[in-house]
């Protein structure tokens, strides 16, 4: 599919001169509009963000590779210096370059508002879907052959459609690596620090298996309705340990969930299962994309085999 190479000029016809903002962050604010009488959503990224042309072109070139239902559609894009005929003052000027991405538009905002609290009042069906979902499309991004590397997974980056599909977004701080490439070395890095892994927050480690380590909290924080850790805390392993104890037993699950069916316990276990696999301390010892794609279809399907490997489900 191509991506339209849009003009500032398009762009505030798209958003009208924009006035609907939907969404606000540190790289940038987010205005809803119409393009080829469909809503979209421009992304107006900030001259502080530090985002330079290069990691612009990256961040759409990851865009343009990637064509899934569980990856946000880029629609088109614009880099292009200021436009003229706006007043700005005259010191300490300089070429500022603006760049605006144009995305379909995604009705039911982010993952983050929708999934914490008693997890039966949003419904294991929605949510077991959402992660379904969410597997996929990081499998597009690790598999045949892209070897794509978000880099901050985590629930404010995952959109829901008006069906509730998830479509993982935000490819700011994304990296794309060579076909033996292993692992990268980030330093000051923007992700969100309570969904990386340990390797990249101790060490700046950044690898395919990190974005594993942030599925695996998203699927448990789905499945559970609970925050990793608490608004005032950085970081913590108590979340790891209290899931262990409580969610591996049929009792807890039944109480937090009190009326499913067989079929349904047995999904919430296996995603417990799956999501703990991901937390291996070890990058080397947890799954891949395609496997927890695999193991995930298996408890839909009804399999109650997932992931039997010694000590996985109790590491």
């Amino acid at each position: 599919m191509e991506r339209a190479v849009l003009s500032i000029q398009i762009i505030k016809n798209i958003t009208n001169g924009f006035t609907d903002i939907i969404g606000e962050g540190s790289f940038g604010v987010v205005y809803k509009g119409k393009y080829n009488g469909k809503q979209v959503a421009v992304k107006k990224l900030r001259e502080s963000s530090q985002l330079s042309e290069t990691d612009f072109e990256k961040e759409v070139q990851i865009l343009k590779l990637v064509d899934h239902q569980n990856i946000v559609k880029l629609i088109g894009y614009c880099c292009q210096r200021e436009d003229p005929t706006e007043q700005r003052p005259s010191f300490g000027s300089r070429d500022v370059v603006e760049k605006f991405l144009c995305f379909e538009y995604v009705p039911n905002g982010s993952l983050d508002k929708c999934i914490y609290g008693e997890p039966s009042k949003l419904g294991w069906d929605k949510r077991f879907k959402i992660i379904k979902g969410i597997c996929k499309g990081l499998d597009a991004l690790h598999g045949q052959g892209r070897r794509i590397i978000h880099s901050d997974l985590n629930p404010a980056n995952i959109l829901l459609d008006d069906n509730m599909e998830p479509k993982i977004a935000d490819f700011g701080l994304s990296r794309i690596f060579g076909e033996n490439q292993t692992h990268t070395r980030i330093t000051n890095s923007k992700s969100a620090m309570e969904y990386m892994a340990p390797e990249y927050l101790q060490r700046g480690q950044l690898s395919i298996e990190s974005d594993i380590y942030s599925l695996g909290l998203l699927i448990i924080e789905i499945t559970t309705g609970e925050k990793n850790c608490s608004d005032d805390e950085l970081y913590t392993t108590d979340f790891t340990e209290d899931v262990r104890k409580n969610w591996t037993n049929m009792p807890y699950i039944k109480l937090k969930y009190p009326a499913l069916s067989s079929d349904g316990y047995r999904q919430v276990e296996g995603c417990i299962k799956i999501g703990l696999n991901c937390l291996s301390k070890k990058r080397k010892d947890r799954p891949n994309s395609a496997n927890i794609v695999h193991k995930v279809d298996q408890i839909g399907a009804g399999s109650s085999s997932v992931f039997h490997r010694k000590g996985d489900a109790h590491r």
